[in-house]
């Protein structure tokens, strides 16, 4: 599998678009950018040619939700505003092309009811899958834990898979965090056992900390031998806060290399 390194958490320490080719000089296969949309497209396409990476995901324009908002996709009042950050994204993926793109639920928004909300981000969600499948992009959705984002609409893999089942789209599949996975406490060969053969990407980080791995108690080996063992082939997403500068916390990426996940 290989391995893309998140660009929004990683070698932070330079200019987003320096952040590529030293992702690249690390070893890294790919990268992945949550909200790049600062950066001209044709400015962001260039670099990845330049160093010849490939962008493997972004996320749909969220509005506030790193402010702590409920972001758009599951917001009935905010439509107009989905729709709007969805157009953006399906002219900045035209031009970048990267593997997926992810949707995040966003939180329960004040004065919604959950299942109204839940109604909105499948519309949404099947929306979204269609468009993106004329430009052979992936939309893929994930749950985050609710201990690091309270409110946040789907937490688990259970929750995640009975939205997917809604949804009902070939073009809308899992994004699985292994992280936010573990911060529950919930067993990683059971989350992919459950999603198996609708996953279509794949983060991590250690737990607890976010660190990188070897950081903390995540058993990268048993979870990675499940992941095979579904059938999942893709991309491995690296998304953990370095504690110093990202250069000085990659001693993992080379036991990784070795088939050493411990």
């Amino acid at each position: 599998m290989q391995i893309a390194a998140n660009l929004s958490l990683l070698f932070s320490e330079k200019p987003l678009l320096e952040r590529i080719v030293a992702a690249a000089a690390a070893g890294f296969d790919g990268v992945e950018i949550q909200f790049p949309y600062e950066i001209p497209a044709i400015r962001l396409k260039e670099e990845l040619e330049r160093a010849g990476m490939p962008l493997v995901l972004i996320n749909l324009p969220a509005a506030d939700f790193l402010q702590g908002g409920p972001g758009l996709a599951a917001v009935p009042r905010r439509q107009a505003e989905f729709d709007a950050a969805l157009q953006l994204a399906l002219s900045y993926a035209a031009m970048v092309r990267p593997d997926c793109v992810n949707i995040l639920p966003g939180r329960l928004a004040e004065g919604v009811a959950p299942d109204l909300a839940l109604a909105t981000l499948e519309s949404n969600l099947a929306r979204a899958a269609e468009a993106f499948s004329v430009l052979g992009i992936t939309v893929v959705c994930e749950a985050i834990n609710p201990l690091d984002v309270p409110g946040f609409l789907v937490n688990t893999a259970e929750q995640l898979d009975a939205l997917l089942r809604r949804v009902d789209h070939p073009n809308c599949l899992a994004q699985l965090d292994f992280y936010h996975m573990a911060r529950q406490g919930l067993d990683l060969s059971d989350c992919i056992a459950r999603l198996a053969g609708r996953i279509g990407h794949v983060q991590f980080a250690d737990c607890p900390g976010r660190g990188e791995p070897g950081s903390g108690q995540v058993d990268f080996a048993t979870a990675l031998a499940a992941l095979q063992a579904s059938g999942y082939r893709g991309w491995l997403g690296v998304e953990y806060c370095p504690v110093g500068a990202t250069r000085d916390s990659l001693a993992w990426l080379a036991r990784w290399r070795a088939g050493n996940y411990r």
